[in-house]
């Protein structure tokens, strides 16, 4: 499992209610509810990760996010997570806004793009970054929006976006330090527990 979602299971209570948008196979999903008997509900648009979290026992929707979430109503999740599908979606501004109208608070991560990997790359290359953790060409990348920690920050204030909690993600499992001292250089994912 991805590094991201094995941080956030802390800020997710047991026996809540969680909604999973973007919620690729389900795997995620079906670990919340083994590990801490979460009652959860995914999203998603692709077939073939609708059909796999299907499988595997989860109440799945089919469904853009960019289209909007007005079928679902106000306050009926204790906790939304969009993991990794921030930066894929068209409005991202508006999910989230949606996000924190449906749940008492959100968790959002998404891949940092100004850590340093990626300057170095793209400044001594002149080209797109290619790396195993993000494994696209410029030409068929789901990402749509280039988003840093600052970037990310930015858009809570203007928002009024609260940010609770936030951790920082590196290559490995340990704690990084410097991602944790500059997150903006150094983290590789970044992760927000947000509300209102």
């Amino acid at each position: 499992m991805r590094l991201d979602l094995t941080h956030i299971q802390r800020w997710i209570a047991p026996g809540s209610k969680v909604l999973d948008l973007g919620c690729g196979n389900g795997e995620f999903l079906q670990r919340l509810a083994l590990e801490r008997q979460v009652r959860g509900l995914g999203l998603e648009i692709d077939p073939d990760k609708i059909t796999s979290a299907v499988a595997r026992g989860l109440n799945i929707v089919e469904q853009d996010m960019d289209a909007g979430l007005s079928n679902f109503p106000d306050q009926s999740f204790d906790t939304v997570v969009m993991a990794h599908a921030l930066q894929a979606v068209h409005y991202p501004d508006r999910v989230l806004e949606d996000m924190l109208r449906i749940g008492r608070q959100g968790i959002v991560t998404f891949p940092n793009f100004a850590h340093w990997r990626c300057r170095l790359y793209l400044g001594s290359r002149g080209r797109m970054p290619v790396s195993r953790f993000m494994p696209y060409n410029w030409y068929d990348t789901p990402n749509i929006h280039f988003c840093t920690v600052k970037d990310f920050e930015a858009l809570c204030e203007e928002r009024g976006i609260r940010i609770l909690a936030r951790d920082m993600v590196g290559n490995t499992q340990r704690r990084p330090l410097l991602a944790s001292a500059w997150p903006n250089l150094f983290a590789v994912t970044a992760i927000y527990l947000i509300s209102r």
